[in-house]
């Protein structure tokens, strides 16, 4: 069947029988500990890679895709009966993913038509936005179609996390305007804001269960919020934060899951995070 083919990368944290449902190519980034390097979820798993950084001296670093990869994930879609392509990126603020797809459309430029589009986003917040695309284009939406609903999309999604340290975030360079938090005293939890793309601090409490209720009142605060994620970094208190918010949003209409090795290796161990998306203005 002809139509639009979406691609994105690993750090949309869609499991792999996600992706095999929407018809989503899925390209991997690496993540690195120390000498050792692995591809993303396929010779390391998100269990796998927590475990790892739990005992390795070695803070973990991730490296983008090349554009060969994305070449050859966009030449399998093509090859799929796809009239296009539209590739959805982790945020260009935060890595440099986007330009290997964009180098790789350029490549392909008179033979794929390949739309490469900045989701200003990561985790769930991606792959909230992967997904709805996934959805329109099964559906017969037409490319254009489907960048207007993405990009509507993007301006719309919001991402808030709790963390437990700034250590990961300071070491792989992500850490923006987040960085005078660094050094302030060690019972302090930081909140950050990725909801423009970039890392923004966006509180500090003194207690774990303060920051939870910051993120429970943020989410709170906001109008007509829709496909809600929680998401976390095998924090032990998710179980917790749900019934923070159950009396308004109940579990069962939750999209949880694990955030991955390559947005865990930046947010550290214990980080969770909420995504969603707002009513339009």
């Amino acid at each position: 069947m002809s139509g639009v083919r979406i691609v994105t990368d690993s750090a949309c944290d869609l499991t792999s029988a996600e992706a095999a449902e929407l018809g989503v190519q899925v390209v991997p980034l690496s993540i690195r500990f120390g000498s050792d390097e692995f591809t993303d979820r396929e010779d390391l798993s998100v269990e796998e890679f927590y475990r790892r950084m739990a005992e390795s001296s070695d803070l973990p670093e991730t490296a983008a895709p090349s554009p060969g990869a994305f070449e050859a994930a966009f030449r399998r879609a093509a090859s799929d009966d796809g009239d296009a392509v539209v590739c959805i990126n982790l945020s260009g603020g935060l890595s440099a993913t986007i330009e290997s797809a964009r180098n790789a459309a350029r490549a392909l430029e008179g033979e794929i038509d390949v739309r490469v589009v900045d989701s200003r986003t990561l985790t769930a917040g991606q792959g909230t936005i992967v997904r709805q695309a996934a959805l329109a284009a099964r559906e017969g939406a037409t490319a254009d179609e489907v960048m207007v609903l993405v990009d509507d999309l993007v301006g719309r999604t919001r991402v808030y996390a709790a963390l437990d340290t700034l250590d990961n975030l300071k070491k792989g360079g992500r850490i923006g305007g987040a960085a005078h938090l660094v050094g302030s005293m060690l019972s302090i939890k930081p909140l950050i804001n990725i909801s423009g793309g970039t890392v923004e601090e966006a509180s500090k409490q003194r207690t774990r269960k303060k920051a939870l209720l910051w993120l429970r009142d943020q989410l709170y605060k906001e109008r007509g919020v829709t496909h809600l994620s929680v998401y976390d970094g095998e924090a032990p208190d998710v179980a917790e934060f749900l019934e923070l918010i159950g009396d308004r949003f109940p579990s069962d209409e939750i999209n949880t899951g694990r955030i991955g090795a390559v947005i865990g290796a930046h947010g550290g161990p214990r980080v969770l995070g909420i995504c969603y998306v707002v009513e339009a203005d």
